[in-house]
């Protein structure tokens, strides 16, 4: 029987190359992709020798608005039929609107939000085709909350995410896809490079240590509410009970206390 294929996009480390593990152990084959292609060689090594599947690895940059089209051309160019779908590619950008460069603003925009969208556009018509497809926006508690000062795009696109899954997932249903499934996992802080990267470690080191997961329990949520057809999936019983607080908490009560926790920006 022919293996299934699962793409994963930021898939050199955290939870992208946590996903490549698990899909691996489930006995799928994967095409892998970031912009460190040293990282993805080592890791497609490493999923060869312990499950014996294929590892197909193709180093890109999201953030160039031509990547997405070419890299569904190089998968159709080697017959690459993806059956699975996981857009995890993402990062942080600290600091205030005011702040940073449109150049950035942009590029962020691009990796986290306009990619997804357009990877999914593009291999959602193959999937169709073959009766079966599985795909994760990886998405984040923060689209529950209310907008911060700082990190200004982060929540807002995290909410898109959220609501582009549950459309796609509606419209596979309601189109008769019945085997195709889309969804956004939510998680709130998880231990991997992201915070490293947007220097915040230092602030995250002080956090209670009960606010954080691992990175295997959350990407096994995002497999397993996929495969039921779940639109979306918030991991862990903490972060299940502030997405609650989120819903049921009145607006301005959630926006004050994220303004109280924005203070650090007021000098701007």
């Amino acid at each position: 029987m022919k293996r299934r294929l699962c793409l994963v996009t930021g898939a050199s480390a955290g939870i992208g190359a946590e996903f490549a593990r698990q899909y691996a152990a489930l006995g799928w084959n994967l095409s892998l992709t970031a912009r460190r292609a040293d990282r993805l060689d080592a890791l497609a090594a490493e999923l060869t020798a312990a499950y014996g599947v294929e590892v197909h690895v193709f180093a890109e940059d999201l953030a160039d608005p031509s990547a997405p089209a070419r890299l569904v051309a190089a998968l159709e160019g080697k017959g690459l039929e993806v059956d699975g779908l996981v857009n995890n590619a993402g990062y942080g950008l600290p600091g205030t609107f005011f702040s940073t460069r449109w150049e950035d603003q942009a590029a962020f925009l691009q990796v986290l939000y306009t990619a997804p969208v357009e990877l999914t556009h593009r291999l959602l018509p193959g999937m169709a085709a073959r009766g079966f497809g599985r795909i994760i926006n990886v998405a984040s508690l923060a689209g529950y909350a209310a907008g911060s000062a700082g990190h200004t795009l982060y929540a807002s696109v995290k909410s898109g995410l959220i609501k582009f899954s549950e459309s796609i997932e509606a419209e596979c249903a309601a189109l008769g896809h019945t085997d195709i499934h889309c969804t956004a996992l939510c998680p709130g802080f998880t231990w991997s490079e992201f915070h490293d990267v947007n220097g915040t470690r230092e602030t995250t080191n002080k956090m209670p240590k009960w606010l954080w997961m691992e990175a295997a329990p959350v990407v096994r949520a995002g497999i397993e509410a996929v495969n039921r057809g779940k639109p979306v999936v918030v991991p862990g019983a903490a972060n299940k009970l502030m997405a609650t607080l989120t819903r049921i908490l009145p607006e301005p009560w959630g926006r004050a206390m994220v303004r109280a926790q924005s203070s650090r920006y007021r000098k701007l």
